[in-house]
Parts: structure tokens; sequence; C-alpha cells
């Protein structure tokens, strides 16, 4: 009798301790670690465009449509897009920001720690940290490339708040831009094992009118050895490769 018992308690012991762990499972953050990639032209036009001199023609990200510029930024913007061969900080090789870098033609890493997630993209080899530990922003005026990155859970949703942006980079190859003033809000929500929808709610008084959000979903790449490889970037390589058909289309 004295044996049933002690059995029946470690059995129940047992049972007690995987309905905790299976608990604990439940109550974790979702794995979203793995190679992920888009598949769109947002890279070249975040908005509708048809093809042109190096960009092809695709369908736009931008919820709405258009982009919400203010009379000058619009200007600006169509200043760039006729100067995109070397204008575009990419041209020199410089870091796309965020969140362009998330829809460049590469694929890119994310990697979860309990106090912070790194995501490594291919594209020139950048490494993000998004803290997790609660902290906040840093004070002062800062400016990074990539900004500084902040992230929360809200159920099953990565939530990131970026700022302390400079204003160097651009949306996209089309001359999308913004201003020191930005403020990015992603939302990385899995809808399977193999996607996750990707949404960013864009601020920035200074150049825009109101927010506004993009959308897409990320594809998990199922090679079975896929992995990031080395990237070379070749300053103003666009310009050298189509410079004859840029000088004609000027004339």
């Amino acid at each position: 009798m004295r044996i049933a018992v002690t059995l029946m308690s470690v059995s129940t012991a047992t049972s007690f301790l995987l309905a905790l762990a299976v608990s604990g499972a439940e109550a974790q953050a979702p794995n979203l670690q793995g190679i992920w990639q888009t598949v769109n032209t947002a890279a070249w036009d975040i908005e509708d465009h048809s093809g042109s001199l190096g960009i092809p023609a695709g369908q736009g990200v931008v919820d709405g449509g258009t982009i919400p510029y203010q009379p000058w930024a619009l200007l600006q913007k169509q200043e760039n897009f006729a100067n995109r061969a070397t204008a575009d900080p990419l041209a020199s090789c410089a870091m796309p920001g965020v969140p362009r870098i998330t829809y460049m033609p590469y694929p890119f890493q994310i990697l979860q720690f309990d106090d912070r997630v790194l995501i490594l993209y291919e594209y020139g080899h950048v490494t993000r940290t998004i803290y997790m530990d609660g902290s906040d922003h840093p004070d002062g005026h800062i400016d990074f490339w990539m900004g500084d990155s902040r992230g929360r859970w809200e159920g099953d949703t990565l939530v990131v708040d970026v700022i302390h942006f400079n204003d160097q980079t651009w949306f996209d190859r089309a001359g999308n831009l913004h201003s020191e003033a930005l403020h990015v809000v992603e939302r990385y929500t899995p809808r399977g094992p193999n996607n996750i929808d990707y949404e960013v709610t864009i601020e920035d008084p200074n150049v825009f009118t109101r927010p506004w959000t993009i959308s897409m979903p990320l594809y998990r790449r199922m090679e079975p050895n896929a992995q990031l490889l080395e990237f070379k970037c070749i300053e103003f390589a666009e310009m050298f490769m189509y410079e004859h058909l840029l000088e004609s289309s000027s004339d």
C-alpha cells in the first residue's frame, strides 16, 4: 500500500511539473528566430510605381496608397528621385536605416534573448540591437543611422519603438525622405511558423501632415542550408552601369 501511494505521489508530482512546463512554455514570447526575407519591390519604391531606370515596377506597401507629404517635402522627394543614382545614401554604401533595411532584397536573421533581440542583416552586415529590458531611450539629441530601438511584447506581437535617427537615410530608392524627428513603431506578429506580419507606423511632424503606415509579410527562408552570406558594397555602382542612359534621359 505504501509503495502504491508513493508511486501515485510521484506520478501526481510528475504530472504537476509537466503542467507547469507546458504553462510556462505557453507564457513565453513567440519564437521569431530564424532567417527571414520580404518578397516585394518596396526597397525601390514603397508607393505604387511603374518601371523606370533602376526601379522595377511594383505594388506599394503604403496603407492608403499615398504618403502624406507636406508641400515642401513632396518637392524634395521629386528632386531626390531625379538624382537617385547618386543622391540615394545607399549609393555611397551608407546604412539603410529603419524600416528600409527590413525590405531590402536580402535576408536577415532574428536572434532572441531574455533582455534583447538581435537582428543580423546580410545587407552591409549591419547588426541591430532591440533592448527588451524595459529601459528608456537615452536622453539628449542623439542621431543614429539605425535609430535607437526599445522593444516589448503585446501578446504575440513584438512592438519596437525607434527614435534618435539622423536625416541621412531614405525609405527607398525613389527618394522618399524624413527628418531627424522621425519616430518609427514596428510590429512583428507571427501568422504561423513561416510567416510574420510586419507593420510600421511612421511619424515625422517636420515632413508629413499625419502619421502613416506600411505593411507587408515576412517569409521564413526554408532552405536547409539557409544562412547570411558575404556582402560587398560598391559605391555608385548604378551610376557606372547606367551613366550613359542617365545622360541621355536628361537631354
